[in-house]
């Protein structure tokens, strides 16, 4: 199994996925055992003076006006972790949760937080033994940082409260922590509040929309040289002169990845045939400037991610020079503003693969289809209401692009008087790379059909491995209503596991 090394330095997007998704081990390495032991001893010396120091020997956020004596500190450190999980709803995923604990063992292994190493072991441990804390939908108002999903996961290290096993059972996870030979942690000085403070489950949450983002702006590509196909468009606005003289990155990417996948086509350029026309309609012309711009997105998106995944948050934090300061790094806002950026990106790309949908189906703009794409139309419905479905995805994806960062509600009696609602950003975005999968889907039933309609004119090598590899996976060709359902979901597993990128990347090569 694939081991994760955790320094002091940060981690990678491919760590983060790893153990999010693959279930990899996580190892400390030298370097941070002993940054996370030298920032302990300075913490133990401040809590040692009479002085009172924020987080390590005073209350929270609007109680931090309040000198904790000694006898009270652990006391305190369980309190915090207690009082904060009151998460509320269902369950969140799995593969966030694992995001999440990661990422903050991220940050505590860079030796600012002030916690000690056999605290950052338990973290590794837990994850290492598949225990995964139950944590909940609601809770975070990104600022300070996911507080109570993090604290949902700080529970399970102390022993307490519910956590889901390698087996699935959710039990209470002093009874996993016990099978698995961990023994709880004992929280001192500062550490409850250090496992609290962060972005990491915003950030995580982020990491993985962008790799899932970065195969579905392929399969948006590859659909929408499909459609452009079906249609009889022309791949001439493809040239790659013409993206030249407005240089976006990602515009010229998708107007690359299309041209490829549409190389020896016979169903390209036509227009002047039986019903000619000068120009392909937006929804075709522009596939390129829309998927580009999502792509350029994606690109800002990665930055911010990256500069996150070197980052220590926490607050206070221990710097170099030993001092422990006030800081307000656990403000979500960078990573809000990518997470919303995202869902309006995705938005739109969903929007535009609908309008070529919906194109295919129509008899008056689809240059000689059959309505619907129905074997009989009138005794025949075709994709008629696969066309439905694919419009109430979009538009529950243009509601979830509604920006959440845009919002900020108090809390903690004004103290907290601005918030990033970073992880309500993340959520949503989660659904809508979801139903972005799902119009994808029937923007490749529909087109994939269309082009098999197109009798006597041979699709690309590409389009036709797409085709083949698809009604191998058990998604019908043309033919009488039937039931549809089942067919739908067919394509949307064949598009969600990569599996049309990669049956177009036998014939082009990877993809850009």
């Amino acid at each position: 199994m694939h081991t994760v090394v955790v320094g002091t330095s940060g981690v990678t997007a491919s760590d983060v996925l790893a153990v999010a998704r693959d279930g990899a081990r996580i190892e400390l390495s030298g370097e941070a055992v002993a940054a996370l032991a030298a920032a302990r001893g300075i913490v133990d010396a401040l809590a040692a003076r009479p002085e009172p120091v924020y987080g390590v020997s005073t209350g929270f956020g609007a109680l931090a006006t309040r000198h904790i004596s000694p006898e009270l500190r652990a006391q305190l450190q369980r309190n915090i972790v207690r009082s904060h999980a009151a998460g509320m709803g269902p369950r969140v995923e799995r593969e966030v949760v694992r995001a999440l604990m990661f990422l903050r063992l991220k940050t505590v292994c860079s030796g600012r937080t002030g916690v000690r190493p056999e605290v950052a072991q338990t973290m590794a441990d837990v994850l290492n033994a598949g225990i995964t804390p139950v944590v909940h939908e609601y809770g975070s108002l990104g600022c300070s940082g996911d507080l109570a999903p993090l604290s949902h996961c700080a529970l399970t290290l102390m022993g307490e409260g519910d956590a889901e096993g390698p087996d699935g059972a959710v039990r209470p996870a002093g009874e996993l922590l016990a099978e698995h030979g961990i023994a709880p942690v004992e929280l001192r000085e500062k550490e409850g509040l250090a496992l609290l403070n962060g972005t990491d489950g915003m950030l995580g949450m982020l990491v993985m929309a962008l790799a899932d983002l970065d195969m579905l702006y392929k399969s948006a590509d590859i659909t929408a040289a499909l459609s452009l196909e079906a249609l009889l468009g022309t791949d001439k606005v493809l040239a790659p002169e013409l993206h030249a003289i407005r240089p976006h990155p990602g515009q010229g990417a998708s107007a690359a990845n299309m041209l490829a996948v549409l190389e020896g086509s016979e169903l390209t350029g036509h227009h002047q045939d039986d019903a000619p026309r000068v120009q392909d309609a937006y929804s075709v012309r522009c596939a390129p400037q829309v998927a580009g711009a999502g792509r350029d997105t994606m690109a800002h998106a990665r930055l911010v991610a990256e500069r996150e995944l070197a980052s220590a948050v926490d607050n206070p934090v221990v710097l170099p020079d030993g001092r422990v300061e006030s800081n307000g790094n656990f403000h979500g806002a960078p990573v809000a503003y990518v997470l919303d950026f995202l869902a309006i990106a995705v938005a739109d790309l969903a929007s535009i693969a609908e309008r070529r949908t919906d194109r295919l189906l129509d008899k008056n703009r689809s240059h000689g289809l059959p309505p619907f794409l129905a074997d009989d139309a009138g005794v025949d419905s075709g994709l008629m209401i696969a066309q439905y479905t694919q419009a109430a995805l979009v538009s529950e994806l243009k509601r979830l692009a509604v920006p959440a960062s845009a919002d900020s509600i108090p809390s903690s009696a004004m103290q907290e008087d601005h918030v990033s609602m970073g992880w309500s950003a993340a959520r949503k975005l989660r659904t809508a790379v979801d139903n972005l999968t799902r119009v994808l889907a029937v923007e490749l039933y529909a087109a994939s059909r269309a082009v098999e309609l197109r009798e006597g004119l041979s699709p690309a090598p590409a389009t036709q491995a797409a085709i083949t590899a698809v009604r191998k996976a058990g998604v019908e060709g043309p033919g009488p209503d039937r039931f549809l359902a089942p067919d739908l979901a067919a394509a949307d597993a064949f598009v969600r596991e990569g599996r049309l990128v990669e049956a177009v990347e036998t014939v082009t090569g990877p993809l850009r």
